[in-house]
This record gives C-alpha cells, structure tokens and sequence, in this order.
C-alpha cells in the first residue's frame, strides 16, 4: 500500500463535498448537469490554489445527485495536475469491491497516481435499496467487503471466500498502479471501526460532524495503539468536518445558515433528530465542529484540532444545500490562498 505522510511537517488540507444541487444568482436550483459541470470547476480551483485533496462522497439522492464519483473525478483529473483525488466516502457496503478496486486504480493510473479512497459503511442508506441490498446485512456487508478491498490492495492473484459475494480463485484484477492505492476508512465515533482499520493498516479517517474535537481523542488514542500492538507502522489520522468560509465571521455565517437550518430540518424528520435552531448552529460554530467564519478565525480551528488528534489530514467539507457556485469558489479561493498558508505557518511556529 503507498506510504502516505504521518507527520505534522507533511499536514495535508483537503476539500471533501457531496455535490448539492447549487443555486444560480437568482437562489433557484440549477440542473443536476450544472451541479456536476460546477463541481469540476471547483475542483480545478482547488488544484490552482494550492490544496492537497479533491474528494466527493457517494449520494443517490435529487438534492446530492453525485452517483457517480469516479467518473467526475476522472473529468477533473484530465484538468488539474498535483491535487490528490478521490472519494469521500464510497459505500463500499453497497458495492462491489473489486470494481471499486478497479474504478480507483483507473483513476490512479488517469491522474497518474493522485487517486486515493475513503471507505464507508454509509451512514446515507439509499444505496441499499437502490442496489437491493438489505439494511439487516450492514455490519456483515462492511466487514466481508472491506476484507476483500484489503486483499485487492496487494495487487497480487486473490484467491478469497465469502458469504456476500462470488467467491476468487488466483484471481487478477486489473488495472494494477504504480504505487499502491491510499486507502482510509471513514469512522463516525465507532471503537470496533477504529480497530478494524488498524488491523488491515489502512488510515483513519475521523468523520467529526458535530460536537467538540477533544471527543475523537480516545478514537486516535486508540488507533495509534491498535496498530503499536499490531507491530504496524504508524498510519495518519484525518478529520473531515463540515464548514464555510467568507471575507468575515458575520458573512460566513449569514451565508450558511439558511441551509443549514433547511438541510438539517429535513434530515432530522428522517431520523429523528431535534430541529435545529440558531442556537445549536452558532454553538457549533463556536465550540463544535462547524468550522465557520473568516480565513483567520477557520485556520486557528483547524490547528486547535490537529493539536488536540495528533492529525496530518484536514479536509473541509464544504457546500451545504443551495448555496450559489459564486460563494462556493470564493470558499475554494479563501481556503487554499488564506486558511492553508497560515494552519501550516502556526504549525511549522510550534515545532523546536
């Protein structure tokens, strides 16, 4: 499997989005095809300014219309040159893992070696259905396929058994990289998930959607010691948060909350969440893990966090509801010229 860096010289600054349908200038939704095309141009953006990883998580649904990851991560490998590509996360449950194996080695071999994955139970479960799937097989879905990724990772003849799918037999599978295929899994507060990917050496990937950080410092505690234990190399850790960036703290926030109220009102009445209210958003912006604001106030939270976990990875997930593809590109620019430049600057001040 390629290396990747673990130390805090090396600290990478992503991008994670799941592709909501953008508003135009008017704050009326575009087509599912200007979504996509817009997503691209962001991506480019990102290349431009600076930051590290391009990822796009896996939805099935009219207001997330991103099926298809792999192939808008190909469009945008064809027109950027350094920043690392991939998913965030894929379904790997719902999926087969040797054609996701095979979709991500393309992608490597198209970006000539910038595709990376991030694995995921899904905690959005329209795939199931959609690919007839039954939700009572989730822990045993993960768990069969996820074996059967890392066995694909060594890139020799596989031969393996399982309950979920057809069995290998020195099988194949092609295309092989050039280098390995970073592979992270996606964790939402789970100890067994955290133990699982310390087992096949793979990289955490923290998913911190609400609450303060300092929560997930057992998980990372607990992940350098699993692998200490193993015998296995040390593996980097990562954050994904959600998040929006404007020229000030007031205009960040007045900008997103709108469709954090919208987004989070609607999912709530699917599992049951409380409805939100700006007390719980202006909370979480100032003590959880919405990382709001202007460039100065964003680039010291997401420094706080790399303290607190020990991380080398910080991906942004931005873009929330019908935001316009205007403020989107002004949260790209700010995030690469102004957030990057001063998280790596404050961190390179409190090495000896």
């Amino acid at each position: 499997m390629k290396e990747l860096p673990d130390n805090t010289d090396a600290v990478r600054l992503g991008l994670n989005t799941f592709g909501d349908v953008h508003a135009d200038t008017h704050g009326n939704p575009v087509s599912h095809a200007e979504t996509i095309r817009g997503l691209v141009e962001q991506a480019v953006l990102a290349d431009r300014v600076g930051l590290d990883y391009f990822g796009i998580g896996e939805h099935h649904t009219a207001d997330m219309p991103l099926s298809a990851p792999d192939v808008v991560l190909a469009a945008i490998a064809a027109r950027t040159t350094r920043i690392h590509l991939g998913s965030a996360v894929t379904v790997l449950s719902s999926d087969d893992p040797v054609r996701v194996f095979q979709r991500y080695s393309t992608l490597d071999a198209l970006s000539r070696g910038r595709a990376e994955v991030i694995l995921g139970r899904g905690s959005s479960t329209e795939s199931f259905p959609l690919f007839g799937f039954d939700l009572a097989d989730y822990e045993e879905l993960f768990d069969e396929k996820v074996d059967l990724f890392a066995r694909l990772l060594e890139e020799k003849p596989v031969t393996w058994s399982g309950r979920m799918r057809p069995d290998l037999d020195g099988q194949d599978v092609v295309p092989h990289t050039a280098g390995g295929l970073p592979t992270w899994i996606g964790v939402g507060g789970s100890p067994e998930s955290v133990l699982r990917t310390a087992r096949y050496g793979m990289s955490l990937m923290l998913a911190i959607i609400g609450g303060p950080a300092q929560r997930f410092r057992p998980l990372a505690e607990l992940f350098r010691q699993a692998l200490d234990r193993l015998e296995m190399p040390p593996r980097p850790i990562g954050v994904h948060s959600p998040g929006h960036i404007a020229d000030t703290d007031e205009a960040a926030r007045e900008e997103l909350f709108p469709h954090y109220l919208e987004v989070l009102t609607r999912v709530g009445r699917i599992r049951g969440f409380p409805p939100p209210t700006r007390a719980t958003f202006d909370h979480e912006v100032e003590h959880g893990a919405w990382y709001v604001g202007a460039p100065e106030t964003v680039a010291h939270k997401i420094v706080a966090t790399i303290r607190t976990l020990g991380a080398t990875r910080f991906d942004l997930k931005y873009g929330l509801g019908q935001l316009t593809q205007e403020s989107l590109l002004r949260n790209i620019e700010l995030y690469g010229t102004r957030v990057a430049p001063l998280v790596r600057e404050l961190l390179a001040a409190e090495k000896p």
